[in-house]
């Protein structure tokens, strides 16, 4: 296929990146020719790939509005959630919602895909403390702490140079497999399968990640 051809197939895709952060996969897919919406809910922090993926094209967009509350009805081929993005709300039922949310936003036929760091997989490297020095100098403290019967797990970044610290906490909903599959077809997807990473291999004991992908057939 000719890439102006590869292109337009392309761009006939129409494709929603949610809690893209500042568009790293938003700006890689646009690169590639698809229609591609950005949203998270972090105004501030979209500012720069907004500029970068207008610049590849006009049609792309990026802007406010994530999980919780982006619905756009029956628009989109694909839906993404990339990088562990999916499970930072405090109340666990509003991860149904933003699956809810991404069913209704699919055509029929579409597929969404969740990218998380699954429970499983967690539970073998877990380490209490990691710490890296940066290219820049600074010392680079991670700290995690499981809680809430192995549901949840609470992070703290430290970014140290000399005695400058800074700090930023938060924590997240880690699902198992199981758990997640079920939640994707409470909402409504079928045809659900796990891989353990985007190659698309099986997730099993060598499982790098949890990757969930469902359809949405017609009722």
């Amino acid at each position: 296929m000719r890439l102006a051809e590869a292109e337009d197939q392309a761009a006939k895709h129409v494709l929603l990146d949610l809690c893209c952060g500042p568009g790293r996969c938003t700006i890689a897919l646009a690169k590639r020719g698809f229609s591609v919406t950005g949203r998270r809910s972090n105004e501030a922090s979209l500012e720069q790939g907004a500029g970068k993926i207008q610049s590849r094209a006009g049609r792309d967009s990026v802007g406010p509005a994530g999980l919780r509350h982006f619905v756009r009805p029956g628009t989109f081929d694909l839906v993404i959630s990339m990088f562990t993005s999916f499970g930072y709300f405090d109340n666990k039922a509003d991860d149904l919602t933003g699956l809810k949310n991404m069913f209704m936003s699919l055509r029929y036929g579409g597929i969404c895909l969740v990218d998380v760091m699954g429970k499983e997989v967690l539970a073998g490297i877990l380490q209490h403390t990691i710490s890296d020095r940066l290219p820049d100098g600074r010392t680079f403290i991670q700290r995690h702490e499981v809680f809430d019967e192995w549901t949840r797990i609470r992070n703290e970044w430290l970014l140290i140079r000399k005695d400058e610290v800074k700090r930023f906490t938060f924590h997240h909903t880690v699902y198992s497999g199981q758990e997640l599959q079920d939640r994707i077809e409470q909402v409504g997807f079928t045809d659900v399968i796990l891989y353990g990473n985007l190659d698309g291999d099986e997730y099993g004991p060598n499982a790098k990640r949890l990757i969930a992908v469902g359809r949405k057939h017609k009722a």
